[in-house]
């Protein structure tokens, strides 16, 4: 087995993916090119930066990678609250996005400090 597929971290990353693609999906037509193609796209981004980098050989890149998916997660955040305030989801999708995002930013800033540690070792 890959060494990302035993990451809790990655695993809650693509329940985050589901989510979002669940939820765009109630979105305006014409948002099909924007904030629908951004959200996706970021949320994309955090699994697979997640699973590259454990894939990486060094623990210096395996945290590189890593910091890039808590980039998209704050992308992701930025997203949902501008698509929530533009009434594109309803109160209750936009608070279980959150928390799911939540979860995996913290899952992944806890990875990524472990990886730092490591270094110091």
């Amino acid at each position: 087995m890959r060494p990302h597929k035993q990451l809790v971290a990655w695993k809650e990353a693509i329940e985050l993916v589901k989510l979002i693609y669940k939820l765009t999906k109630l979105f305006p037509e014409d948002e099909k090119f924007g904030i629908i193609s951004q959200l996706r796209r970021a949320s994309v981004s955090v699994p697979a930066n997640i699973a590259e980098g454990a894939a990486r050989a060094s623990s210096k890149e395996y945290s590189h990678f890593i910091n890039i998916a808590l980039g998209s997660l704050s992308e992701i955040d930025t997203l949902l609250t501008i698509s929530f305030e533009l009434a594109y989801l309803q109160e209750i999708d936009f608070n279980k996005a959150i928390q799911q995002s939540d979860k995996v930013t913290a899952l992944s800033s806890g990875l990524y400090k472990s990886i730092l540690n490591s270094l110091k070792s």
